[in-house]
């Protein structure tokens, strides 16, 4: 499903790079977009699946990612709470930064919206335009993407990312 422009798109990633108790992290991944709609999420629109090389590089287990675009009444702050119960729900456990982890739901952004504040949620996501495994699975959605805060869309974004920064669509 093609989505044009930005203006109302909330996009959430999601990845995993560990086996857990639902299965592969593909399947992991499908469940708790199943599990986001019967907590009130709608999927509007949803990338293939991509094999991402961990960010940055490691000798950890490849992720499997992809973004998905939601409506919600939510506000930012409480639809980030939801998306941690349910990383909660699935078995996260939070060690170190960058550690391999069975399920990760981010908040990428909130339609236009522009948050920084010191306690809440930072939105759009502050390093999703240095991602491979966000930017070009959220090509495949909504290719007319709009950064809000740089005003750039997805091609000079993905033309400047590093190049150890592989990633493979799945069938």
């Amino acid at each position: 499903m093609q989505q044009n422009g930005n203006a109302d798109m909330i996009l959430i990633g999601l990845g995993a790079n560990l086996p857990g108790p639902l299965g592969s992290p593909r399947q992991t991944l499908e469940a708790a977009l199943l599990r986001l709609e019967e907590l009130g999420l709608r999927l509007r629109a949803l990338s293939r699946f991509w094999k991402t090389r961990p960010v940055p590089v490691s000798d950890q287990p490849w992720f499997v990612n992809a973004v998905a675009a939601v409506e919600t009444t939510l506000p930012p702050a409480e639809l980030l709470q939801l998306l941690h119960r349910v990383e909660d729900e699935f078995g996260r456990v939070r060690s170190v930064v960058n550690a391999p982890r069975l399920i990760d739901l981010d908040l990428l952004a909130y339609g236009r919206l522009i948050l920084a504040e010191p306690d809440g949620p930072i939105v759009p996501h502050p390093r999703l335009g240095e991602r491979a495994f966000v930017l070009l699975p959220l090509r495949d959605m909504a290719a007319a993407w709009i950064h809000p805060v740089t005003g750039e869309g997805l091609a000079p974004m993905i033309a400047r990312l590093p190049a150890d920064q592989d990633v493979i669509p799945l069938a």
